[in-house]
């Protein structure tokens, strides 16, 4: 093999080729596959893991990473992708060929089971296939290594440099400050929502919902929106970056912030480098810094009352009937109402934490072994009226109702809530970057919002690790007290 960078360029972005391609089979199989199409999908998808990891992990590639980061000559962007590169596969050689394809097609099986399962109302279903899945975690944990906890490992993959012992001093602020706060709140007057539940017909939904996604500055010549069971984002490339939605005729906010969320994630996919195709540089930083953008979009843009300022008169002529009795304020106190739902992507945006920290307790336990498999359902509804009051009527509503454990993603919620802490202290730090930002937004225009995004935030790849980033953006590492800033200020205007 040829020691040069464009090598190296060139072998990491075919292997870049065959997991796109993997990742639009799988976008198949969520959005049109047929029933019967699982079994061979499964296959396929599995083969093409397995080619590219094979590539990705052969010693030569190794040697050609450890020769390029021996030259001294090297421009500084290129250095950084070695680097990065090197990192991964590290990682990735820890892991044989038959434990991917094993890991791929235990995925692929707990996603099919798990929509049987949600079919069904019947963790049981599900059950077998999730314990297979916890057991190869675990196995996988094992094999790249950890320090002090076996999760470590696993969150590392989504959101690298954090540990677990971090997460544990995050949610203690979690349960000191946001729990009396949101106690508090629900003990005011209750402001009304009745308005949202309404029958909004699916089409007009539809059609509204684009309007948003165009508005935040999604290019559809870059992308497309379908429905799916669970929302999603996916990309194959930054001129291809897809969304998914979900909709409920007698619940608007279903599916008009499911689509500006997953925008949010597409908005960064599609402005990460396109010359940096396939290469670290060209990649997200983290999942925590992905879910920042999504969370960022969501809240404190999609919730705000200057946004909907700009974009409720184009609602209300689209549902005069629904909201011909309801003032913007009304709509603004009523979308960002406080109260425990069992439902994570329904749930309110401060709600929202407590089941992150549900589901963070609940997957490090099964992966102590110190919660069976078979006791999840116990556990999950017993937490739920610990930490939220609430009964869990059935497994559709409470164990069944998330995709990410059926796709081997333990490690992964946790980066929900640090993405939205880091999304109130990126905001915290536009609007003092962008003095009027917020009356920019109030008159429809996100531009400047969106320009300061792609400098600050996109346009760098992965060069920063997480915490770097949020250092160089703000001048600080993560602060929940943002948030915590953000909160008060929002929801004592709210509640009054």
């Amino acid at each position: 093999m040829t020691k040069t960078y464009e090598t190296y360029q060139q072998r990491l972005q075919q292997i870049h080729d065959l997991y796109a391609a993997a990742a639009v089979l799988s976008w198949d199989k969520e959005v049109y596959m047929p029933v019967k199409g699982a079994r061979y999908r499964s296959r396929q998808v599995a083969t093409l893991s397995g080619l590219a990891h094979d590539q990705f992990t052969e010693s030569a590639f190794g040697d050609l990473l450890h020769a390029l980061l021996g030259k001294n000559d090297l421009p500084d962007p290129e250095r950084r992708n070695l680097e990065r590169t090197l990192e991964d596969y590290t990682k990735a050689t820890r892991l044989d060929r038959a434990f991917v394809e094993r890991r791929s097609n235990a995925i692929s099986d707990g996603y099919h089971r798990w929509l049987k399962a949600r079919k069904a109302n019947d963790f049981t279903v599900f059950q077998p296939a999730l314990e297979t899945l916890i057991a190869l975690k675990k196995e996988e944990a094992d094999r790249i290594g950890y320090e002090d906890h076996p999760y470590d490992a696993l969150l590392d993959q989504f959101e690298p440099g954090y540990r677990s012992h971090q997460l544990d001093t995050l949610f203690a602020d979690v349960r000191e400050q946001l729990v009396p706060f949101v106690r508090d709140l629900r003990a005011k007057p209750q402001v009304d929502d009745q308005f949202l539940y309404q029958t909004y017909p699916k089409d007009e939904q539809w059609e509204f919902s684009l309007h948003t996604l165009r508005n935040i500055g999604y290019d559809f010549d870059a992308g497309r929106q379908d429905f799916s069971p669970h929302p999603f984002t996916i990309t194959f490339s930054p001129e291809d970056v897809r969304v998914t939605t979900q909709f409920n005729e007698q619940n608007f906010a279903t599916m008009c912030w499911s689509s500006i969320h997953e925008g949010g994630h597409a908005l960064y996919e599609q402005g990460l480098p396109a010359d940096q195709y396939g290469l670290p540089l060209g990649q997200a930083c983290s999942l925590g810094i992905h879910e920042s953008q999504s969370r960022l979009w969501e809240n404190q843009v999609g919730r705000s009352l200057p946004y909907w300022r700009a974009h409720f008169p184009e609602l209300q002529k689209r549902f005069p009937k629904q909201l011909k009795d309801t003032t913007v304020e009304q709509f603004f106190r009523g979308i960002n109402k406080i109260v425990p739902h069992p439902i994570r992507i329904e749930s309110d945006e401060l709600h929202y934490h407590f089941h992150i920290l549900i589901r963070y307790e609940l997957e490090k336990a099964m992966i102590e072994d110190n919660l069976a498999v078979a006791d999840l359902p116990t556990a999950w509804n017993e937490k739920y009226k610990a930490y939220l009051d609430l009964d869990i009527p059935s497994d559709n509503r409470g164990c069944l109702q998330d995709i990410h454990w059926a796709h081997g993603s333990i490690g992964y919620f946790p980066t929900y809530s640090l993405g939205s802490f880091y999304a109130a202290q990126f905001y915290a730090k536009a609007c003092t970057d962008i003095p009027n930002l917020e009356e920019e937004i109030g008159q429809g225009n996100n531009q400047s919002l969106i320009t300061w995004l792609r400098d600050n935030i996109h346009a760098h790849g992965r060069y920063f690790t997480a915490d770097e980033l949020c250092r160089r953006v703000t001048g600080e590492s993560l602060n929940f007290e943002h948030f915590m800033t953000y909160a008060r200020a929002k929801y004592q205007q709210i509640y009054r």
